[in-house]
């Protein structure tokens, strides 16, 4: 994971207008894996990362904040 993924997540849960609480509960994750992924205390395993990515319909590319993407 980069370091722009604290920001991307924190982005577009806010962007969504919903709550750590509200985001954890739809994802199967934890309030307090949301707080220290958004904090870049912990970084999300790639399960979490593609539950993240699936509910905001976004790329793991995008979510990591990655700037270049590719197309096979």
């Amino acid at each position: 994971m980069t370091s722009e993924f604290p920001n991307q997540l924190r982005r577009l849960r806010e962007r969504a207008g919903m709550s750590r609480r509200v985001l954890s509960e739809l994802c199967g994750l934890s309030k307090n894996s949301i707080a220290r992924y958004e904090r870049g205390e912990r970084v999300p395993s790639i399960t979490d990362a593609e539950a993240l990515a699936d509910f905001f319909e976004v790329s793991l590319d995008r979510l990591c904040g990655r700037k270049k993407y590719f197309s096979e």
